[in-house]
């Protein structure tokens, strides 16, 4: 099935006797049991509900994985697939990552006796060279958050598991209609389902997709147990800005494309990192592991005012966090995402005072063009 087909028909509802195309909310705490040691499948929403079910399905089917568990938040999801590690474990981590996980890493995990090390994981001979007998994962994003760069998930991916370790792949920013991590060996998907997957900038989700059965049914066990699940009706939310992912990735990645070739002809703009210009370093690899190139860009301005002076002066593009909505935002990473990174860690990374980044949406080219334009004045 085409991806275009399948975000909307990839799963239809089992538990739907009335025909309704909407997946219905089961808005319900709990379940009756039919008889003394039986069930209907599902007994209380904390193990199982039929709604959230139906999310986890579609986007396993969407990534290819054996299944998937739906959470409140993609930081939830990333702390549970922590729950696989015990004290004494390493984890090699992309070094240009969202600033919520490096704080998940540095603060939460390292208290439970992880220990990680941040490397560029676009270039494989230093994650070769950072595997130790300790390591037991590798946590890629490709593109990275938000430097844009593109690791190659395949040759990691062989290396990690030549060496007993399980990778797993922050998929947000292209999603399953543009690249399927699993299909190039990674064990494990994880995606913030509040950007792209829901789409509307109104709900917050996770989901976490496994390859392997095992891996899979431990992860369930942790999620029943720790009880981080989605709501029914944020799991509806889901379920509906999923049908139209396809047409919104389109339309959001063509704009992309062409503001960030616009963007490199400006003045004020000193650099544009989009893995869709053919002078990206990661441009062919792109090619080779997705399907596009996504609508994250971020562009460094010739000074700190220049960048400053286009968050106040947007008035269609809008200065906000987060990412993945039709309406395009602009970000300044070293004042929100990244802002608990050292500033001497942050500033050689590239994120300093000059770097904005930018979700762009699926308004009209030429507004985005005019707008961007006009703030830059």
């Amino acid at each position: 099935m085409n991806p275009t087909t399948a975000v909307i028909h990839a799963v239809r509802g089992e538990n739907n006797p009335t025909g309704a195309i909407a997946v219905p909310i089961f808005q319900s705490a709990t379940f009756v049991h039919p008889g003394a040691g039986e069930s209907t499948g599902y007994d209380y929403s904390r193990s199982g509900n039929p709604t959230r079910e139906h999310a986890e399905k579609l986007v396993a089917a969407l990534e290819h994985g054996a299944g998937a568990l739906a959470f409140p938040s993609g930081m939830a999801a990333a702390t549970l697939l922590m729950e696989l590690l015990a004290p004494g474990d390493h984890i090699i981590a992309t070094d240009d990552l969202y600033g919520g996980s490096i704080r998940l890493f540095d603060n939460v995990s390292a208290k439970n006796g992880l220990r990680t090390s941040y490397i560029d994981t676009s270039d494989l001979e230093a994650v070769r060279a950072a595997v130790t007998p300790a390591t037991k994962l590798v946590f890629l994003e490709s593109p990275t958050n938000p430097m844009m760069k593109v690791c190659d998930i395949a040759a990691i991916a062989e290396l990690a598991h030549r060496n007993g370790i399980l990778v797993a792949v922050d998929n947000t920013f292209l999603t399953p209609y543009l690249c399927n991590p699993l299909d190039l060996g990674a064990d494990l998907v994880i995606h913030s389902g509040t950007k792209y997957l829901a789409g509307h900038n109104d709900t917050l989700a996770g989901v976490l997709v496994a390859r392997d059965e095992a891996v899979l049914e431990r992860l369930r066990y942790l999620h029943k147990t720790t009880g981080a699940v989605l709501s029914p009706f944020d799991a509806f939310l889901l379920i509906r800005g999923i049908k139209t992912l396809a047409i919104r990735m389109d339309r959001a990645g063509a704009n992309a494309l062409e503001l960030a070739n616009w963007l490199a002809e400006q003045p004020k703009i000193r650099k544009v990192y989009y893995t869709g210009l053919e002078a990206h370093p990661g441009f062919e690899l792109s090619r080779r592991q997705a399907r596009g190139f996504g609508a994250m860009l971020s562009f460094s301005t010739d000074n700190a005012d220049t960048a400053k002076k286009m968050l106040n002066k947007v008035r269609i593009i809008q200065y906000a966090e987060s990412l993945g909505g039709v309406e395009s935002l602009l970000t300044y990473p070293m004042l929100q995402t990244h802002a608990d990174i050292p500033e001497e860690i942050r500033v050689a990374r590239g994120i300093d005072d000059c770097l904005l980044r930018m979700s762009v949406g699926i308004e009209h080219i030429d507004d985005l063009k005019s707008d961007l334009e006009n703030a830059m004045k």
